[in-house]
């Protein structure tokens, strides 16, 4: 199984923007999940509405499915894990499971997936396969080395 790929850096290096490029270069290549870490808590449901009706009246687990989109919103987050290492790993098995080709997460600087690292950040959690401005990276380069797993080579 390809491992999944962080990309990390200090806040405005460019990490969304190289997600979003990432994204659009591998999802001919297969199916691309994306996991996020947020470092604080937002509000992702609408209060009143029925979804947060349902997860206030005390659900365990609430499912939405609109014409074009399906969201389900679990308690355990962060603080709610063992540990938050646990909690992505069990996230990208999950997404692995379900058939994504590729996990691309942003943040996540411990982690022990391969890294791109943009901008100057320090003390990244090996390994680290990739380093550099946002605008020093080949976009459509970097999504062939994932694809082909050469980017994976030095790990």
């Amino acid at each position: 199984m390809r491992p999944p790929v962080c990309v990390v850096g200090p806040s405005d290096s460019g990490k969304t923007t190289l997600i979003e490029s990432l994204v659009a270069a591998l999802e001919s290549a297969g199916r691309v999940g994306t996991i996020k870490s947020i470092h604080h808590d937002i509000e992702i449901d609408t209060p009143g509405k029925d979804t947060h009706r349902h997860r206030t009246a005390g659900a365990d687990t609430v499912v939405g499915l609109t014409p074009s989109l399906s969201f389900e919103i679990t308690p355990g987050g962060k603080d709610a894990a063992d540990s938050e290492r646990a909690l992505l790993e069990a996230t990208v098995s999950d997404l692995q499971d379900a058939g994504y080709e590729f996990v691309l997460i942003e943040g996540f600087h411990d982690a022990p997936y391969p890294k791109v690292v943009l901008g100057d950040r320090e003390g990244i959690e090996p390994p680290v396969v990739a380093r550099g401005s946002l605008e020093e990276f080949d976009v459509e380069a970097l999504a062939s080395s994932i694809v082909d797993e050469t980017l994976f080579d030095d790990r």
